[in-house]
């Protein structure tokens, strides 16, 4: 590989800014010091930049606390996005696993790696997803029942796979549910004739919003999280 194009692959440099690190002496290989952009880097060359070892970004694998008002896309005019909550490189090769409304917090999934954010997000796989849910009215004592027969939503053919309710309070429950239709914590409430007030996700398949992580922070999964997405 070149060494201009692994430097932005390390750093998120652009061809014509790594190209500039090299002119003003600030690379080496193996400890010698290089000046051309186009010298080649094998693998088990060690490149340095500024005093810094360089190497390549993997795949990455991060877990956020979203905050309110932020939304799950990669550009937009109105609002502020989950990315601009990210100290990362090449932060433009990430996505989000699912998404969550503007107005919902919890837990968010980021990666790079297609494959993995599709089995978790894709309704086949039928992977867990657990929301604390406050509602306008009072929700009723059949609700449990009613969501674990399914209920039928607003414009769908066929009703909503069976899910787990618990409630906690007059206006406050714990929701499971198995697929991830569009909006469907809020159309599942709506259409048994209460409103959601406010939605927070605590839980994907076996896999906790930890206590310590405040809103808007975000961290790498670690190997033992990971293992609890594998279900």
């Amino acid at each position: 590989m070149r060494l201009d194009k692994y430097i932005c692959d390390c750093t998120g440099l652009t061809r014509s800014q790594a190209g500039k690190v090299i002119r003003q002496k600030l690379v080496t290989i193996n400890g010698e010091l290089v000046k051309q952009a186009a010298l080649q880097v094998n693998s088990g060359d060690k490149v340095v930049m500024d005093g810094q070892p360089l190497a390549i970004i993997g795949l990455r694998y991060l877990i956020l606390h979203k905050p309110a008002g932020f939304l799950c896309a990669n550009d937009d005019p109105d609002h502020p996005i989950v990315f601009s909550l990210l100290d990362e490189p090449l932060v433009e090769r990430l996505h989000t696993v699912g998404r969550l409304d503007l107005d919902t917090t919890g837990l968010l999934l980021l990666t790079d790696d297609g494959k993995w954010s599709h089995r978790i997000s894709s309704p086949k796989h039928h992977i867990a997803k657990t929301y604390r849910v406050w509602t306008a009215d009072p929700i009723g004592a059949d609700a449990a029942s009613q969501f674990a027969e399914g209920v039928m939503l607003r414009g769908e053919k066929d009703p909503t796979l069976p899910a787990e309710l618990e409630i906690v309070a007059e206006c406050e429950a714990l929701l499971t549910i198995h697929e991830g239709r569009y909006h469907q914590v809020k159309r599942m409430f709506a259409a048994i004739g209460n409103k959601v007030e406010q939605l927070h996700r605590e839980k994907i398949g076996g896999l906790q919003l930890p206590a310590d992580l405040a809103e808007g922070e975000y961290r790498a999964l670690t190997a033992d999280e990971l293992a609890l997405l594998q279900g």
